[in-house]
């Protein structure tokens, strides 16, 4: 795989992911925000962050098998959700660990999470982009 993860030993070990993503690989693949539509557009898990951010690694995963790598190859994530509190933190989590159970994501990469007031359409409660590298 073109990518390798660490968590260096001068900065603190995130359980969530890992703090740096190394990359070889020569194919950038980026993956515009995906929100929790199934394949017919429809919203998976109205209300529900956990369903909400396990459908978008869900088409993060289709999208990278169609691109021809996997979960492996990605190197960098970034969440945006909305309203976001700290007491969000579980229900995102579960999420997460439900997809990565799913798809044989372990480690997760890197991870940015940032705040927003709004998405696409109301029923949105997370959008999801990401950032792979094939060789």
């Amino acid at each position: 795989m073109a990518i390798t993860l660490m968590n260096p030993s001068g900065l603190p070990k995130i359980d969530v992911y890992q703090q740096v993503s190394i990359a070889s690989g020569s194919k950038l693949v980026f993956i515009a925000g995906q929100v929790a539509w199934n394949a017919d557009g429809v919203t998976v898990g109205e209300g529900d962050l956990a369903a909400q951010v396990e459908q978008c690694y869900l088409n993060i995963g289709t999208a990278l098998a169609e691109a021809g790598g996997s979960f492996g190859d990605v190197a960098k994530l970034t969440f945006y959700v909305v309203d976001w509190t700290p007491d969000k933190m579980p229900p995102l989590l579960e999420g997460i660990s439900r997809a990565a159970a799913k798809l044989g994501v372990t480690p997760v990469p890197p991870t940015t999470l940032i705040g927003v007031a709004a998405l696409d359409i109301p029923d949105h409660l997370v959008e999801i982009e990401a950032t792979a590298v094939l060789d």
